[in-house]
Order: structure tokens, then sequence, then C-alpha cells
């Protein structure tokens, strides 16, 4: 198993997260790509729907303020966190640890390609 790091997310419905705030999301998203991008900076945050992180039992509580199915933005930076956080209403955040037995892949999705 690699070496465990610290996930930041914020979580809220997929049809929020994708559809509601979909092309604004898709925008900020894009638009910090691009800044990290021109700085040389590692891109370190994701967008998952139906992350699978949320199936773990240490997230039930937090599974169950999100309407389902779910979409979560994933950081490794809480300062990415605290910024996205800013920036979307209605969603939930947290933190956990990964990989672990609970959550071997920090960024899988239970959504079907």
């Amino acid at each position: 198993m690699s070496e465990s790091k610290q996930y930041y997310f914020v979580a809220a419905s997929r049809k929020y997260l994708c559809e509601d705030e979909g092309k604004p999301l898709s925008e900020t998203l894009s638009e910090r790509r691009r800044n990290f991008e021109a700085r040389n900076l590692e891109v370190n945050f994701w967008l998952i729907e139906q992350p699978a992180f949320l199936e773990a039992p240490e997230m039930a509580s937090i599974k169950k303020q999100i309407p389902q199915p779910a979409a979560a933005v994933v950081t490794t930076d809480p300062n990415t966190m605290r910024w996205l956080k800013l920036r979307l209403e209605f969603v939930v955040t947290g933190e956990f640890t990964a990989p672990s037995a609970s959550i071997p892949d920090p960024l899988a999705s239970l959504a079907i390609a």
C-alpha cells in the first residue's frame, strides 16, 4: 500500500454539482487547472461522480447528509478545499486519510463508465 495522504472534499448531490452548478463548477475548475499549469504546479483536485469513499463506514454520517447519487471534488490541499467551499453553497465538507483499509483508492468512483 502506498503512503497515506490526507484528502479534503466538498460533496453534494451529483445533480447540484454537475448539472445545477455544472457550468460554473466546470469553469471554476478549468480556471483553477489553468492557474496551476501556468505556475507549473501539480493539479491536486479531482471531480468524482459517485465517490466510493462515501461508502466507507466512517463516512456514514456524511453520506446521510448528501442527496444521492453524490459527487465530490477531492483535493490534497486544504487551501483548495476552502477555496471551493467559498464558491459553492449546499455542500458538505470533510476529510479522510487514504489509502486505508476502508478507502483503498481515494479517487475511485462507483459510477458506471
